[in-house]
């Protein structure tokens, strides 16, 4: 196997200050998967019943969680990008660099990262989209939810991209946590990336049984 010798970013000279933002953007991306596990519940609550779901709402905008929560979260949104834009090529040349040296290594792990990458700077503006459609037009509802699908296929065609994207770069994010940070050690590595691939499979499914229901729910 032949080793690349190009880098994409010139070495910068070791500090301190390096090895706080990556534990800032560790402890970013941990929180993002918090909220999403715990957006996955609340979404998927009207798998059960729209009811179920409208009353998890309602407790929500009692207590002002959306109204705080929903900028909070955009916000930690923003600052992981930022942190994680640091290692992200962004020029032509950048890119190629990237490409040719994951190719020569051949290795699993480099293309999750390219994969996480790509995806991330994606589902910042999707993201950005969703955040904004939902917090201009508060209280969330089953109701509302269903009738802003229904109304078009263009929302369906987003949600059926950013689903299944959100979830796989949340996946690789948590593996690549538990790796980087010596939670798993390289025996674990195989293991756990089946384990992974199993829960963010489980969780778009979640998602698409979710949109399933969306379409198929009165708004009257």
């Amino acid at each position: 196997m032949s080793i690349p010798f190009t880098a994409t970013h010139k070495p910068a000279a070791a500090c301190r200050c390096a090895a706080c933002l990556d534990w800032l953007q560790m402890l970013s991306g941990a929180l993002l998967i918090a909220f999403m596990c715990m957006h996955l519940l609340f979404v998927g609550s009207v798998i059960i019943g729209p009811g179920v779901m409208n009353a998890l709402s309602g407790i929500f905008e009692a207590s002002g969680m959306a109204q705080v929560g929903g900028p909070a979260i955009f916000a930690l949104l923003l600052l992981h990008f930022v942190l994680a834009a640091r290692k992200i090529p962004f020029t032509t040349r950048q890119q190629g660099i990237m490409l040719a040296n994951a190719r020569r290594m051949d290795h699993t792990d480099t293309w999750l990262w390219v994969i996480q990458a790509v995806s991330g700077m994606v589902i910042l503006i999707m993201g950005s989209i969703h955040l904004w459609t939902v917090l201009t037009d508060l209280p969330i509802t089953a109701q509302k939810n269903a009738l802003h699908l229904q109304e078009g296929w263009a929302w369906l065609a987003f949600y059926l991209v950013f689903i299944p994207l959100v979830w796989t770069h949340t996946g690789i994010g948590f593996y690549r946590i538990m790796v980087k940070w010596g939670i798993v050690g390289n025996a674990g590595r195989l293991g756990l990336r089946k384990k992974d691939a199993l829960v963010t499979a489980a969780a778009v499914g979640v998602g698409l049984i979710t949109l399933a229901r969306l379409l198929l729910l009165s708004t009257k």
